[in-house]
């Protein structure tokens, strides 16, 4: 792009050019279909990068790399963590130099709107496989969504506190986009239907000591916590001040999000977690035939060395998203006419049923209310409810 650069009036213009050079090239060159993804395989994310690519690559190796008459190639890029500046000069050299056919990955809600961006002005097709924030979707009509939206999760979980005989709530989040997104969707639709918040905390983001919190909660005695936290840590060490405090004892029942399911987060906090609910669409614990294929393949992909985690299933749902758009389309992975045969998908998958929504072309799906027990030495995250066909509700309130 330098000889772009040295000529041009505003970065922006050039960006726009360099991109409408490369829209220019014939898409799926040969008979290759490009796929770059763009995830965190450095940084305090990297466990999350890893298992979105395990996720990509197990498609891979079950299914091989050959779709309608193309070859799939991925190419990996690392954004370090939460970089929308580096996921841009990324999503930009991949589109620009590496001339990708589509954008895909995402761990972080500011990397993809940063990327999305992109995407839009090069036309190209981009499938988000975790960021989590409604508005992605709308930023371009080129961009799609295969894992989930807070709200998707939040909403569904305040209407089964409240169909269970939870009234009193106490809310805590960590202080940043999605931790208040959780507060305000849960708090909205609690209240709504005629419950009352207690209390709302919002904590710093590396908060990892929860006593003084836990205690003020404690002194509230509502029905039940809802609590909104990174994943990995800060959720082990929230749920182990949670049994420290005696709010299990005091019958104050635990309400999580996505990812309480995870096998980091069910090793690391071992007995502390049996008995908290949580509502999310995927974990590897989950019945059914469809889903022990996958933890089979995946933990082939990976030697063992972990179970797949909601990242992992999203990643692999997004691979087969692709794959069966592209058989529909014959191989074009042209941005108008990718998105256009996104219009009506739908497919079983090791999470239940998906679809894309064809008005807003995020993912529909159920969403399950879970309860940790412990099966012999094993902790399982049990299904004891559902939210069948549910939408992003972000775009459903407007």
């Amino acid at each position: 792009m330098n000889h772009w650069t040295n000529g041009c009036a505003a970065a922006s213009w050039c960006i726009a050019l360099s991109l409408g050079s490369a829209a220019s090239f014939a898409h799926a060159e040969g008979n290759t279909v490009k796929i770059g993804v763009i995830t965190s395989l450095s940084g305090p994310a990297a466990e999350s990068g890893a298992q979105m690519k395990a996720g990509i690559d197990t498609w891979l190796r079950v299914h091989g790399p050959n779709v309608a008459g193309k070859r799939i190639e991925v190419i990996y890029k690392d954004d370090t963590g939460t970089q929308p500046d580096i996921a841009k000069r990324l999503a930009t050299e991949l589109v620009t130099r590496d001339r990708v056919d589509l954008l895909a990955g995402f761990v972080f809600t500011p990397n993809a709107m940063a990327a999305a961006g992109i995407a839009d002005q090069g036309k190209k097709p981009m499938v988000v496989m975790n960021a989590a924030a409604s508005a992605i979707t709308a930023r371009s009509p080129y961009v799609t969504r295969v894992s989930y939206t807070i709200a998707q999760s939040a909403k569904p979980l305040a209407e089964w506190a409240y169909k269970t005989g939870a009234r009193r709530v106490f809310t805590v989040v960590a202080d940043y986009a999605p931790g208040v997104d959780a507060e305000t969707w849960f708090n909205n639709t609690f209240t709504a239907l005629g419950g009352k918040i207690v209390g709302s905390v919002r904590m710093p983001i590396g908060s990892v000591d929860y006593g003084a919190f836990v205690q003020r909660i404690k002194d509230e005695k509502p029905d039940a916590i809802h609590v909104f936290l990174p994943n990995g840590q800060p959720m082990v060490s929230f749920t182990k001040a949670y049994r420290e405090k005696g709010l299990d004892k005091a019958n104050i029942r635990f309400l999580g999000g996505e990812g309480w399911g995870d096998e980091d987060v069910l090793k690391a906090g071992g007995d502390a977690l049996v008995g908290i609910y949580s509502s999310g669409f995927y974990s590897y614990t989950r019945p059914g035939a469809e889903n022990a294929k996958f933890v089979e393949a995946f933990g082939k992909t990976v030697n063992g060395k972990m179970a797949p985690s909601f990242l992992a299933a999203s990643s692999y749902d997004g691979m087969e998203l692709i794959a069966r758009t592209l058989a529909k389309t014959k191989g074009d992975a042209s941005g108008p006419v990718f998105m256009a045969a996104l219009k009506g998908y739908s497919n079983t998958s090791p999470r239940g049923t998906v679809a894309i929504d064809p008005a807003t072309r995020d993912i529909v799906q159920t969403m399950y209310i879970r309860r940790i027990d412990k099966q012999g030495t094993k902790l399982v995250a049990t299904e004891i409810d559902r939210f069948d066909a549910v939408k992003d509700p972000g775009k459903e309130a407007k």
